[in-house]
């Protein structure tokens, strides 16, 4: 399981602590950094020594500060959450009264706040109910499985409604000589696309920053016009670089 499936077959409460515990290898993972604390290994922080769930929950306390501020601020595509609505509750974390909210905005009312506060947990109830609804579903036999768009992914959108079945057929027909091997040729399509791409960047690491020869290195031993390749990863969110394009990295 790839570091974007990690995040998104994480449950509710993984989600909120940060971290998954793997079972076959006994070990705690970060969610977001993938760092992991091993049971049985003492680690050190500071003056003090920690077990491995103590270690990690520290962890994403001093490196990340808040799950909940690094939930909050991802892409609308992923919260849904509205820009105002996200404001607010930002402001309601940090335990900020109807009147203070409005003083902080310079507009509206209490009753406003109030109203939105209404608003979210009436949202909370839904999202249960939906979870739920999910939960039954994939339970269903031939319930189709699909796979995991990565975070950096932009407009995302049909395009992406990709089964595994679908993936797995893909990536046979355009990599002939095997997944390891050369790409026989760059898809037309935008599914297609989405698919190579995304196999594509398992060639490179997530912790490490790449000079653009170092991209191109990677790349042309997938498919001869790699300067196509380079462009689409950057296009599709796949990775990032630098305003002067000398560095390059996978997007987080």
């Amino acid at each position: 399981m790839n570091k974007e499936e990690l995040f998104w077959s994480a449950s509710t409460e993984e989600l909120s602590q940060g971290y998954m515990y793997d079972r076959e290898n006994d070990l705690f993972r970060c969610l977001i950094c993938h760092q992991i604390f091993e049971n049985g290994v003492i680690y050190k922080s500071g003056e003090v020594y920690y077990e491995a769930r103590k270690a990690i929950t520290r962890h994403i306390s001093e490196e990340h500060h808040s799950m909940f501020f690094y939930l909050l601020n991802l892409d609308k595509k992923y919260t849904g959450l509205s820009a105002q609505q996200k404001e607010l509750i930002g402001y309601f974390k940090n335990g900020y009264t109807d009147k203070e909210i409005v003083a902080e905005l310079g507009s509206g009312s209490p009753s406003t706040i109030r109203n939105h506060r209404f608003k979210l947990r009436e949202k909370e109830k839904q999202a249960k109910v939906f979870l739920a609804m999910m939960k039954l579903l994939a339970s269903e036999k031939d319930n189709q499985e699909f796979i995991h768009f990565h975070k950096g992914a932009t407009m995302v959108d049909d395009r992406y409604a990709i089964t595994t079945e679908e993936k797995e057929k893909i990536l046979k027909n355009y990599f002939k000589q095997g997944l390891n091997g050369p790409l026989d040729i760059f898809p037309s399509k935008e599914k297609r696309k989405i698919v190579v791409l995304q196999h594509i960047m398992k060639r490179f690491d997530a912790d490490k920053t790449y000079s653009e020869a170092d991209v191109n290195n990677v790349l042309c031993l997938v498919y001869d016009d790699y300067v196509t390749l380079r462009r689409y990863l950057i296009e599709y969110g796949f990775m990032e670089r630098s305003r002067d394009g000398m560095e390059y990295w996978v997007k987080a």
